[in-house]
């Protein structure tokens, strides 16, 4: 394959290299573009309207990058922009190519992994308030009670560094106690936001070992892996040559120093605006 057609990511700011870290650890030989609109992040408070205008933007700007698959690495993007662009988007101007979210992925795990039936999800306003995580563990769960909290403080602390300072710590205590005390029965806490596997540790540390924290990542480069194998159509036009390019809306010596706090390796990225 003489063409490069890598696999895309995008998130709204840097919680996404999360999921792209478990992914090209899943598969190491696949060609990827990453790209973070991290000019115009946060998009957990923004209107279903803002929020599709910008991640459709982001979806061609990787079509035009060659990517035939693209993966919303934003629970925010995924909740309100995914399945607009899949129905009405795709068929118009990428009929062959896909757009896959984290949502779906993750309500298909969590059924196996609850043993009260009681789980919880932390995420930005955005997802919360637009009720994807009841609507699809409706379909794969339908037993499971769900308790939900937003959190709109983490990612601000996140990407600012804040949240290992004794006021970041105690939005993340009143947020992680104020789910439990909503159903005390919860044994498994989804971390519906992927900057929240920055703070895994902190939260699994303030919900106790009898409660299983889970991050998105593993779930979907796992799901992702699975995805591949059921449609060998896309994986041969994919490329596979271990080649990564990231780009951002931010300045990129800002976005490749605050890439490399969550890769742990330095990054180098190109500016694109809109």
């Amino acid at each position: 394959m003489n063409k490069r057609a890598p696999i895309g990511i995008f998130d709204s700011g840097y919680g996404g290299l999360t999921v792209f870290e478990e992914v090209q650890k899943a598969l190491p030989d696949y060609d990827y573009v990453y790209f973070g609109d991290n000019a115009r992040a946060p998009y957990g408070n923004r209107s279903f309207d803002v929020v599709y205008e910008y991640t459709l933007e982001a979806v061609q700007f990787l079509f035009d990058k060659g990517c035939p698959l693209v993966v919303l690495a934003c629970n925010t993007a995924s909740a309100k922009a995914l399945r607009t662009i899949q129905q009405q988007d795709l068929p118009k101007i990428a009929p062959d190519n896909r757009v896959l979210g984290v949502i779906r992925p993750s309500t298909e795990e969590i059924g196996s992994l609850s043993k009260t039936r009681h789980v919880g999800i932390l995420g930005t306003t955005g997802t919360v308030q637009s009720e994807s995580y009841l609507i699809e563990l409706k379909k794969f769960a339908p037993d499971i009670l769900v308790s939900q909290h937003a959190c709109p403080m983490w990612v601000p602390l996140i990407e600012n560094e804040k949240h290992q300072h004794p006021a970041g710590i105690h939005f993340i205590e009143e947020d992680v106690q104020e789910l439990l005390k909503n159903d005390p029965l919860i044994d498994t806490i989804v971390l519906a936001c992927t900057h929240y596997p920055v703070i895994e540790e902190k939260i699994q540390q303030i919900a106790g070992k009898h409660i299983r924290v889970v991050s998105q990542g593993p779930i979907v480069a796992g799901k992702l892996t699975e995805y591949l194998l059921a449609h060998p159509e896309m994986n041969q036009r994919l490329s596979k040559s271990g080649q990564r390019e990231f780009f951002t809306s931010e300045s990129a010596a800002v976005f490749n120093e605050k890439a490399e706090r969550f890769l742990g390796y330095p990054v180098r990225a190109e500016h694109h605006s809109f």
